[in-house]
């Protein structure tokens, strides 16, 4: 049996007496993809946040390898890598000199720095200010920063937002060498072709709720793309059974 990386168990958020995340149950294996897809202000965002320890769920339990935030904070950070939807870059820094104090924070060796320049494509733009980037050049440094402490679990948010459609299929290229490598990786998109191609599982959700998951293949075989099970047939609010093992 797969070993279980990402163990989620009934977790909600409610913030000034709303919820924005509603029992929210699943668990992921070592070295697979999962796409959390939906809408704006479906909860995705705060389900991330929840898994990586910047906001605490109002209930339920999140748990990496068996590990839980509450029990010990720096612990659980250093599994995890996180690429946030956006991020304000401090003026004047290049990419090099951001990634080193990524680095030094994650206390790792320089030379992780060009290893994951060099992964996303940016050693020749290492030395540039990241002020002067283009947005897919700057979500490329922010995917980097989630890289630089070789996490056992990488959470992003939304990050083929500003990719253009090379550097989109190289995104997915990553992911699927990470997966190999036996990262375990949760992502959030309202781009369905990318998790269709990229992710084994999906969680589709609406108003903070899980209105369907299971295996990308399933709902394929279902619906034929995971567009059509989403704005077709799943149509936000069907029928379709949660699954809570993914």
């Amino acid at each position: 049996m797969d070993k279980v990386r990402v163990s989620v168990t009934g977790v909600s958020k409610t913030i000034k007496n709303q919820a924005v995340v509603s029992d929210i149950s699943f668990a992921l294996s070592e070295g697979s993809i999962l796409a959390c897809c939906g809408g704006n202000g479906a909860g995705k965002s705060t389900l991330l946040r929840m898994l990586a320890g910047i906001t605490r769920p109002s209930s339920g339990e999140i748990a990496v390898n068996g590990m839980r935030w509450s029990e010990n904070r720096i612990a659980y950070a250093r599994q995890i890598g996180y690429m946030p939807d956006d991020y304000l870059f401090h003026h004047g820094l290049t990419a090099r000199e951001m990634l080193s104090f990524w680095a030094a924070l994650r206390k790792v060796p320089k030379s992780r720095v060009s290893e994951v320049l060099s992964r996303v494509g940016l050693e020749e733009q290492a030395n540039k200010k990241v002020d002067t980037f283009s947005k897919g050049m700057r979500q490329r440094v922010l995917f980097a920063q989630a890289l630089i402490g070789q996490p056992v679990l990488l959470l992003m948010d939304e990050p083929t937002n500003g990719l253009d459609p090379f550097w989109t299929q190289e995104f997915v290229k990553q992911l699927k060498q990470l997966r190999e490598e036996g990262c375990s990786i949760i992502f959030s998109t309202h781009q369905l072709d990318v998790a269709e191609e990229a992710a084994d599982q999906v969680i589709f959700m609406n108003n903070g709720i899980n209105v369907g998951s299971g295996s990308v293949e399933s709902f394929k075989h279902r619906y034929h793309s995971l567009y059509a099970a989403f704005h077709g047939s799943l149509g936000i609010e069907s029928g379709i059974p949660t699954s809570s093992m993914i």
